[in-house]
């Protein structure tokens, strides 16, 4: 009888197999780093230290123990950042302070020329983070249901002009408010067209002032809808029919209360 020839099987060497497996997880440790240097962290890098430490010291791999610092940016460029910051703030800043001290400035001058002139009772400015308003009772300038600028008017109308004059230049906004009795004539069907008829006249007549410019100017007319005081009597009526000049700052401003 012939006899069976045992075949050998040969052993594969698999031991390979254990670096590769090393190298593969050095490689996700290395990805996740990498991905939490997106967004860098101080915090974050600490806590991924520590976790890896903690993995791989016990199986002697520590591949963190020869730098144990987390990869933070570099701190120059964090100093000029943080100037960079500081210094928008200071400008900023800087150009507010200055922006209230030239709208005080114009306040003072026009209460001046109120206080010259005896208007204290037709004519009143207030600063606020909107910008410097100048209010007008309307009795000044306007018979009631008419939006015609009185002629005896014109000149106060001019002075204001000169005044509302700034350099730098300033955005106006004039808008004119009406008590709440309702109007109804053949030239004004409601208080928002009286109101606002009465704003435009009174801006026409300010920009006849050659130094102003008229693309800085717009007008506006809220009928009785923006009451100073309840309309509960005729003289509470009479301070809600006014025209409002209001002049706005060139920069974001914030007046102390």
């Amino acid at each position: 009888m012939r006899r069976r020839k045992k075949i050998r099987q040969s052993h594969i060497d698999e031991s390979w197999l254990l670096p590769y497996s090393d190298l593969l997880t050095l490689l996700v440790a290395l990805f996740i780093v990498l991905f939490a240097m997106s967004d860098i962290n101080v915090q974050k890098y600490e806590e991924l230290s520590s976790v890896f430490r903690s993995e791989f010291s016990s199986s002697g791999s520590g591949i963190l123990e020869e730098n144990n610092d987390p990869v933070a940016p570099p701190v120059e460029e964090q100093e000029e950042k943080e100037d960079e910051k500081e210094k928008e703030a200071n400008d900023s800043n800087g150009k507010a302070d200055g922006e209230i001290l030239r709208l005080e400035k114009l306040q003072s001058m026009i209460q001046n020329y109120i206080n010259e002139n005896n208007l204290t009772d037709k004519l009143a400015t207030d600063l606020t983070d909107e910008g410097l308003l100048i209010t007008i009772v309307n009795d000044i300038f306007f018979d009631s249901g008419s939006a015609e600028v009185k002629t005896e008017s014109h000149e106060v109308a001019r002075d204001v002009s000169n005044l509302l004059y700034t350099e730098p230049p300033h955005q106006i906004v004039i808008s004119g408010h009406a008590d709440d009795v309702p109007i109804g004539t053949s030239e004004y069907s409601s208080n928002w067209e009286l109101s606002v008829t009465r704003a435009l006249n009174f801006m026409s007549l300010v920009l006849e002032n050659e130094k102003l410019d008229p693309t800085l100017f717009s007008a506006k007319g809220f009928g009785e809808h923006k009451p100073i005081v309840e309309n509960t009597s005729d003289e509470n009526r009479a301070k809600n029919r006014r025209v409002e000049v209001l002049i706005l700052p060139n920069y974001e401003i914030n007046i102390p209360q």
